[in-house]
């Protein structure tokens, strides 16, 4: 994958740049794919449940409105999105087990981590536009990520 930093320069007119920062916390620090979203606010069953079907080399951009009260995303969770091709997730909030996560091969930027569980009421929207940060994050879209930070086709 070429670094977001080159890809900048080469096609910066083109792709918005995320200014929030973000923790590495997956074992692969550098990865892109197409969006998916989540929106939802502390309950991860559709994060789950999503996660749980093919992901054909996609990246689950969840928007948790940035709350760090609990966690979206556990290592069960994570494992599944291996399991299922997910290319990788961004986490418009909180994780979980930092240290299972790091050690799969799965590109996981996050807030944060909080040990608490999450809700499991499915209460959310599935694949709509997003935004984080004054960036939008529109299903179909390819995001690119790495080290030096998020960017997104406009």
């Amino acid at each position: 994958m070429t670094s977001t930093a080159d890809l900048y320069d080469d096609r910066g007119d083109e792709l918005d740049s995320l200014a929030l920062q973000f923790h590495d916390v997956g074992g692969r620090a550098a990865f892109d794919g197409p969006v998916r979203t989540v929106r939802c606010h502390r309950d991860n069953a559709l994060v789950k449940e999503l996660l749980a079907t093919p992901g054909d080399g996609a990246v689950l951009v969840i928007d948790g409105g940035g709350s760090l009260e609990s966690a979206l995303v556990g290592d069960l969770i994570a494992a599944s999105a291996v399991a299922n091709g997910w290319a990788g997730l961004i986490v418009h909030g909180a994780v979980r087990d930092r240290a299972a996560i790091g050690g799969l091969d799965l590109g996981v930027k996050a807030l944060g981590s909080n040990p608490r569980k999450s809700a499991k009421r499915g209460v959310g929207e599935v694949d709509v536009p997003v935004t984080i940060a004054g960036v939008v994050f529109a299903p179909g879209r390819h995001v690119w990520a790495d080290e030096d930070g998020v960017l997104v086709e406009r």
